[in-house]
């Protein structure tokens, strides 16, 4: 096993530990260790509401949901050597839940969760469809998750790190609030908001106190979007085995990861819609001097995925169009065509016997694919959603016969609000 060079406690909130992250980008936050290019370590992560979403039949939690406090990050990690213009290398070794003998009932530690925000607190894809807060419970037993909320549904974890990037520089952290500061003043009373601006409330900034922790906490991006330095990216295929290359904005790279989850489905549909959890994840880092003008990265991180897919071989596909449900037509919209055809998906598993939120909750945390299938045949765009008909313990492929009857058991627990 790698050495573990940031050891989380689970019995201690974040805030508490030896190593005290950040969970707002600044460039000024120190770094709490440094590492050498070769390096290979552990980093131990704290489910990103820190504990705050609780195992039990409850969705009280998820509707106060203190979204001021995301993510909470490790790191950050300095590379020596690393400066302005160099592709810092990231190998996923592997990655995996908060080992069942650590103590503290913690998500990660045999469970998991995905859950629905309210609209007045956050949102989702679909959230005009479903506004209110929702839980579901996810039970781990090895690679395969269940849950007591979702019966008849299993499915092979694909774990991975949501959440990943460099720190940026002043320049880059000014032009983020810039271009996000004018869509909110688009529209600067909406609900769910256009987007997050500077928080100081509730700001965490490793080390940084004084005037310094006061500048940084008015400044600092929110680290719900992802952007240039990679970030909360939410890519599932983020697994064990793969390679990334981030760019570097500031000396040392200041690397930061969390979010970690079970498993994801493409999109993390219900935001937080991947199964959240602890645990612990081993990298690499390299250094490739010069890289980003080299290779033309400058403001994105590219990746080669790992191998560790589960292997799914059969499909059910759905299709969707950019038609609004009132019947508009919208130009090449696919953000819209992809929402239509998850609404399909949950339309059709709902006459299996589950609730239109069960199917929801489907699709967040289970591994689907989703695809642009097609994006230049005017006026509509065409996106698909491929569910694995191996994860449900019944057949869900369309026949003669009808739809099997399932029991959808307790349900998903569901707040008001």
């Amino acid at each position: 096993m790698p050495k573990n060079l940031y050891p989380l406690d689970s019995t201690k909130k974040f805030t508490d530990q030896m190593y005290v992250g950040h969970n707002r980008w600044h460039p000024d936050v120190p770094a709490n260790v440094t590492v050498k290019p070769g390096d290979v370590f552990r980093v131990d992560c704290r489910e990103w509401f820190d504990g705050a979403i609780v195992n039990d039949d409850s969705a009280d939690d998820v509707l106060n949901a203190p979204l001021s406090t995301v993510h909470v990050l490790s790191g950050p990690f300095a590379v020596e050597g690393a400066e302005p213009g160099d592709l810092l290398i990231v190998d996923i070794v592997d990655v995996g839940p908060i080992p069942q003998e650590d103590s503290g009932p913690l998500a990660g530690q045999g469970w998991g969760y995905t859950g629905v925000f309210a609209k007045s607190n956050g949102g989702g894809f679909l959230t005009d469809q479903f506004p209110d807060a929702y839980k579901v419970i996810w039970d781990f037993r090895g690679q395969t998750a269940t849950s007591r909320h979702i019966p008849g549904v299993s499915f092979t974890g694909i774990v991975h790190p949501g959440l990943m990037g460099t720190a940026p520089s002043a320049e880059l952290l000014a032009k983020w609030t810039q271009r996000e500061t004018a869509l909110i003043a688009t529209d600067p009373n909406r609900v769910p908001p256009l987007a997050l601006p500077p928080l100081p409330q509730d700001a965490i900034l490793g080390t940084l106190s004084g005037a310094d922790f006061d500048n940084a906490a008015a400044e600092g991006a929110r680290t719900a979007p992802p952007r240039e330095n990679g970030g909360n990216q939410d890519i599932k295929n983020f697994t064990k085995g793969t390679r990334v290359f981030y760019p570097v904005f500031v000396p040392g790279a200041k690397l930061s990861m969390g979010d970690l989850h079970f498993s994801q489905g493409d999109g993390e549909i219900t935001f937080c819609g991947a199964i959240e959890m602890g645990g612990f994840i081993d990298l690499h880092v390299d250094l490739i001097k010069g890289g980003m003008e080299t290779y033309g990265v400058s403001e994105n991180a590219i990746f080669m995925p790992g191998n560790v897919d589960p292997q799914y071989s059969q499909w059910l596909a759905f299709s969707g169009t950019c038609v609004t449900l009132d019947g508009e037509q919208k130009y090449l919209d696919s953000h819209l065509s992809y929402q239509r055809a998850c609404l399909h998906a949950i339309d059709y598993l709902t006459t299996f016997g589950y609730s239109a939120i069960q199917a929801y909750m489907i699709l967040g945390a289970a591994p689907i694919e989703g695809r642009l299938s097609g994006v230049v045949d005017i006026p509509n765009s065409c996106s698909t959603v491929y569910i694995p008909t191996a994860i449900f313990d019944f057949d869900v492929a369309p026949s003669a016969s009808g739809p099997h009857q399932i029991d959808p058991g307790m349900g998903v627990p569901m707040a008001q609000g």
